[in-house]
């Protein structure tokens, strides 16, 4: 039945009738989560743009659903490592906002205090071992990750998130050479938005990505990264496989940038705006979850306007609240540098 006026999210999911095996509160949930995280980075780039953010900051806008359709399958005491893109990681695995954007604000209430920012943000509690600014920097701490559970005999499972500039670098193939000698519970996430900064992918990578993991026994699998229900999928099938004890498994996700490669990147000349407006009215992956919970659950757009609604307010106070939010005393800079 479909409703027409706004309820909350538990509340359609009481009146509205399900498919077997599905859940409209779950995926509501996880509509939720991929508005949050773009809603966070559109006034990541007005704070920016204001002179407000020191350092460089890069955009997840259209990656949504890479983040939080492998987080929706992961639980807390499972660990992520991410990269310089990495806002929609850190949020999708349980981030709070406040300390978010206080981080991005050099403030000291921040992950890091405020001294890390924008690309080195690391939330232990729900096992985020931390951003890196370094392309690639992250993979060899996820097989550490991984070895950690092996050897403590856990079910842990370590995910490692990075874009496909990142197969360029000799690091994350030593990493999937280790988990895979030793079938440590390791899942690689390849983000392929399309361009290495300023570069069409397919002018900097030779040969077939998948062919990459394949080369050490690694399971891979090729996800149309704009469709959050293929990527929970598949990630919740790699992720059981590792909590089994079948050792890594490779996600190549097909997905898209729509802003440039950091916040200065305004003109994009590399590429067509065309091309961008293709992505963002066939291919995004908020539209294509509304439009499925329309079809499949008869979930009205006014359900999900107001969570929409709801969302920014919640993100607008909490960027305010960072902005009030004290700066690290000066003594502060020589603290934390060394373990």
């Amino acid at each position: 039945m479909r409703r027409d006026t706004a309820h909350s999210c538990k509340e359609v999911a009481d009146v509205v009738m399900e498919t077997p095996g599905q859940d409209v509160e779950h995926w509501l949930s996880l509509y939720e989560q991929m508005y949050r995280i773009r809603y966070f980075e559109e006034v990541t780039d007005n704070l920016y743009t204001r002179g407000l953010i020191p350092g460089m900051t890069h955009l997840c806008i259209g990656e949504e659903a890479v983040a939080v359709g492998v987080c929706s399958v992961l639980r807390v005491d499972d660990w992520i490592t991410s990269t310089h893109r990495g806002h929609g990681h850190c949020l999708a695995k349980g981030a709070d906002v406040d300390r978010m954007f206080a981080e991005l604000l050099a403030r000291a209430t921040g992950y890091c205090a405020g001294k890390g920012g924008s690309m080195h943000i690391a939330d232990q509690d729900n096992g985020n071992l931390g951003a890196n600014g370094i392309v690639g920097g992250s993979t060899a701490i996820v097989a550490g990750a991984g070895l950690s559970a092996r050897m403590r005999d856990t079910d842990e499972v370590a995910v490692t998130f990075f874009g496909e500039g990142t197969l360029g670098q000799g690091l994350v193939y030593e990493s999937m050479n280790m988990a895979a000698l030793w079938k440590l519970p390791v899942l690689y996430v390849c983000a392929n938005n399309q361009y290495g900064e300023y570069t069409p992918s397919d002018q900097t990578i030779a040969g077939e990505i998948l062919d990459r993991a394949r080369a050490f026994g690694i399971p891979a699998y090729e996800v149309d990264g704009q469709d959050i229900r293929e990527v929970s999928r598949v990630a919740g099938e790699a992720v059981a496989a590792a909590r089994r004890g079948e050792g890594p498994s490779f996600l190549h996700c097909t997905t898209y940038r729509y802003r440039g490669h950091h916040v200065g990147d305004v003109d994009r000349p590399y590429r067509t705006r065309a091309e961008e407006e293709e992505w963002q009215t066939t291919r995004d992956p908020l539209k294509t979850l509304a439009n499925w919970l329309e079809t499949e659950f008869d979930v009205a757009s006014e359900v999900v306007a107001q969570l929409e609604d709801e969302v920014r307010t919640a993100v607008d106070d909490s960027a305010a609240k960072a902005l009030e939010e004290p700066i690290p005393e000066a003594s502060e800079v020589t603290t934390h540098v060394y373990a």
